[in-house]
């Protein structure tokens, strides 16, 4: 248990859009450090955080500078009872290394990145404190020099541990809804399949909620969800979803006819009328993407067991024209993306006829 007088030390490793939203919204009922970049953390020195929840509430806070913990060194996490990291999956190793030496006996490490593997990452390099996987299942937006805003809903989902017990109470007091999971890697293959989508907002350039509208970019991501589905099944994994549904009815769903998805699917589209991905912010700021751990990682598992996924190698393609171009990368309309990927399926359809009739290179 915590109490005013001997809050829970959290440090933020990677204090980016989630780690600022997280650590912002903790900071009144734990004693919080943000670790992160001097362009992120000086323009908090100086006025404070601020983070809304986009809700239409009013769920507003303003945190100002001396509430917080700033500083771009993982030493901070001499001090910690919990360390949440929130860096890019891409940036797991190299966080790691960075506050290895610093640890303390006792702490507790949870991975919150995308992908299925980053908290193993972590576990690879760290023996003397547990580390365990989490989710967050919402996006954040950076609106402002220091204001983050979550522009869509859902529940973080954390590992079931006992020493996570605090770090659940603090989210519950702080009105962030979490709660532990006995199945976390069914709930990060889940993850995937509804990350499947960040991809296709990415290459549209449309808000979240105007793409998921429109049924034929909804066809797109079904195609790579069909596909994660049958690689995941060949794997052995029944991936889970926060969704009054078996993951395996996504792809249906998705493909529905725009009126009857609107009604099955509200808390789908229950986002920001601006909200973006990830993958699209990335994208904008002419960094590199995750995709190599969403559509990237299905088609890496499925060549390892002999399940094609061409929709998803395309949709990696995709993406990585995209990163190169820039600022003068394609806008997809949801029919040309269609298009594209069906016919990434009709030839790799007809590639494994040809092996299969001994006509194949």
């Amino acid at each position: 248990m915590t109490s005013p007088d001997s809050p829970l030390r959290v440090t933020v490793i990677g204090a980016g859009v989630v780690g600022c939203y997280l650590g912002g919204r903790l900071a009144r009922h734990a004693d919080v450090t943000l670790v992160g970049r001097a362009h992120v953390l000086d323009p908090i020195r100086a006025v404070g955080l601020t983070v809304e929840s986009g809700d239409g509430q009013g769920d507003r806070l303003h945190l100002p500078p001396d509430s917080l913990t700033l500083t771009e060194s993982p030493e901070a996490v001499r001090r910690s009872d919990v360390i949440l990291v929130t860096t890019k999956a891409a940036q797991t190793g190299e966080a790691t290394a960075a506050f290895l030496p610093f640890l303390r006996p006792g702490s507790l490490i949870v991975g919150l990145q995308n992908g299925l593997h980053s908290a193993d990452r972590i576990r690879d390099d760290v023996d003397v404190v547990p580390v365990i996987a989490g989710t967050v299942p919402f996006n954040v937006a950076r609106t402002g020099p220091t204001t983050y805003r979550r522009t869509s809903r859902g529940e973080i989902r954390i590992a079931d541990h006992a020493a996570a017990a605090p770090l659940l109470e603090v989210f519950a007091t702080a009105g962030l809804p979490a709660r532990p999971t006995d199945d976390i890697q069914a709930v990060l293959h889940g993850k995937v399949l509804l990350n499947m989508n960040n991809a296709v907002q990415a290459l549209s350039g449309l808000p979240l909620r105007t793409e998921l509208l429109n049924r034929e970019f909804r066809r797109c991501v079904a195609l790579c969800q069909a596909e994660a589905s049958r690689v995941f099944t060949a794997a052995g994994v029944v991936p889970r979803v926060p969704l009054p549904v078996p993951a395996g009815m996504l792809p249906t769903i998705m493909r529905l006819p725009t009126p009857a998805f609107r009604r099955l699917a509200r808390a789908v589209i229950r986002v920001d009328p601006d909200g973006t991905s990830s993958m699209h912010d990335d994208l904008e700021r002419g960094r590199p993407t995750e995709i190599g751990i969403l559509q990237g990682e299905v088609v890496r598992m499925g060549r390892r067991l002999g399940v094609e996924a061409p929709a998803c190698a395309r949709i990696v393609e995709l993406v990585h024209e995209a990163e190169r171009a820039g600022p003068d990368r394609r806008q997809w309309t949801g029919r040309q993306l269609l298009a594209e990927l069906q016919g990434a399926r009709r030839r790799a359809h007809r590639l494994s006829r040809a092996r299969e009739t001994g006509n194949g290179i």
